[in-house]
């Protein structure tokens, strides 16, 4: 069977998109509609008065030229005495009789019983020219159809174009037609329409040109406005301190552009005063934070010091007290990393420079992932590394601790016997800027096990500070971290001028983190 083609849908004419566009193809549609509208009044008034000047002409011809057609270029006998001389036979000025010295162009003709048997053209100004015209049945039909009421008819000869006739009783039962031409009233019309397009067209041209302009000078404080709410659009507003840009000119406040200006300032006033607050706000508790993480640091650490002086004394101790002092140890030294890991965030957010010193991430992560092994031998620990050496540049002991804090996460939330993968690779990204290709070669090194994956409503907050799922995916795991780990991790990579994100479903699950590579 043969293939049935697809009915084609037609193309529709592109839609402007801008104000600026919409606004001028506006302005020239309308200027056309209007143009078009005073043309075609022009056209249908001109044609309307030079027909009715044509139908006065023929009043003044009146049947004369018909009639002298029936009676052989002789005077009809109901033809002024004026017109005559004092024998009754020739008018006066005309020496052969000749009563069809008229408009050149002019019908005449005689029809008795429908049927035609007189007719003749006015050829020129020559007496003797020839009268004789060629008519079609057609022609003979459409003069037999004209009613004979006096008044003016429109009527298509094939032998000589449109006439308009008038059709009179004649005295012996006849019917006597004469017509003259429409076609210098056409061609008027005609040359009228010609005028008119060009004019009209020209019209249209400048109007778009000068309109487009017109309206881009018009425009040009909202498009100041757009460049400025653009220029805010780029600005990372979720943290830190914001420097919003110059305001949006306006120039007339009283204009619609100008009120939308003035609205638009007072609003960016509003959100730099919001941003700043906000900023303020998170300095003093940034400053909270490092103050109490450092003067607790003391207190934590000689709770833990007496605690486990308690333990060494030699004298008998009751077991209930023992407990409690061993509680007391292991609480306050989990107190004291909570309250390192505070410093840590506080002096990071407060843009502290690491140390950048050459860090061979190969040996690093073959450290780390031993380190992992030993504290989770349930675990199923597996490495694939390059061939060569891959070397970073950054603090060895942070990042030590960020890729510690992802194991650390990994071991904690799956189950025994889950298998974690640590993958370390190099990669190269391509980016073009004005015609010119960069490759940037980045480090990719990725933390993936095989485990239930993390819970949906966490995933979107897990690199938050103090997120933590509320049930564990270990049954024996017990206590666990403030949930500042994978918080550590984000900010120790943002600065390393890396990033790390968050893949998982059930069954998988993967963070990965690029940092930039030394280059060699």
């Amino acid at each position: 069977m043969g293939r049935v083609p697809r009915p084609r849908t037609p193309r529709r004419l592109p839609r402007p998109r801008t104000l600026r566009a919409r606004l001028t193809v506006g302005l020239v549609v309308l200027l056309a509609v209007s143009c078009a509208a005073v043309g075609v009044a022009a056209v249908v008034e001109l044609n309307g008065f030079l027909t009715q000047r044509l139908d006065e002409q023929l009043a003044q011809v009146g049947t004369r030229f018909p009639e002298s057609l029936e009676h052989d270029r002789h005077l009809p006998d109901d033809l002024p005495q004026s017109r005559k001389d004092s024998t009754g036979g020739t008018p006066i000025g005309d020496e052969q009789g000749d009563t069809r010295r008229m408009a050149t162009g002019t019908f005449g003709a005689r029809l008795l019983n429908g049927t035609v048997t007189h007719k003749g053209l006015i050829r020129g100004g020559d007496p003797s020219a020839d009268l004789a015209v060629d008519l079609t049945a057609r022609d003979a039909a459409r003069l037999a159809a004209i009613p004979a009421d006096g008044r003016p008819h429109t009527v298509e000869l094939s032998a000589l174009d449109d006439y308009r006739v008038v059709a009179t009783p004649g005295r012996d039962g006849d019917v006597l037609i004469v017509g003259l031409p429409l076609e210098p009233v056409q061609d008027t019309v005609h040359r009228l329409e010609l005028v008119a397009g060009i004019v009209f067209g020209l019209a249209l041209v400048v109007t778009g040109v000068a309109g487009a302009f017109w309206v881009r000078w018009s425009l040009r404080p909202l498009s100041r406005v757009a460049a400025t709410a653009t220029r805010v659009g780029e600005l990372p507003l979720a943290s830190g301190e914001v420097a919003l840009p110059a305001r949006a000119p306006h120039t007339d406040p009283h204009s619609e552009v100008g009120r939308m200006a003035v609205a638009f300032n007072r609003m960016l006033g509003h959100v730099e005063d919001a941003l700043t607050k906000r900023h303020a706000s998170e300095e003093r508790l940034r400053r909270f934070a490092a103050d109490a993480s450092h003067e607790l640091r003391t207190p934590v650490a000689s709770v833990r010091g007496h605690a486990e002086l308690a333990l060494l004394h030699p004298s008998p101790v009751p077991p209930e007290v023992t407990r409690a002092l061993h509680r007391i140890k292991a609480e306050s030294a989990r107190m004291g990393e909570m309250v390192d890991d505070l410093l840590l965030l506080a002096r990071l957010d407060a843009g502290r420079p690491l140390e950048r010193r050459p860090v061979d991430l190969t040996r690093l992560v073959l450290d780390t992932v031993t380190d992992a092994r030993a504290a989770g031998p349930d675990h199923r620990w597996t490495l694939d590394l390059p061939e060569e050496p891959v070397t970073v540049t950054g603090d060895a002991h942070r990042l030590h601790q960020a890729l510690a804090n992802l194991l650390t996460n990994a071991r904690l939330h799956t189950p025994v016997g889950t298998k974690v993968t640590v993958t370390l690779e190099t990669e190269t990204e391509t980016e073009t800027e004005t015609e010119t290709e960069t490759e940037t070669k980045t480090v990719r090194l990725s933390v993936h096990d095989d485990g239930p994956g993390v819970p949906d409503d966490i995933r979107p907050h897990v690199f938050e500070r103090f997120t933590r799922a509320e049930h564990r995916r270990r049954p024996d795991a017990s206590g666990g971290g403030a949930g500042l780990g994978l918080s550590i991790v984000a900010a120790v990579v943002e600065a390393h001028d890396g990033t790390v994100s968050l893949e998982s479903a059930p069954g998988s699950t993967t963070f990965t983190v690029r940092l930039p590579r030394i280059p060699e």
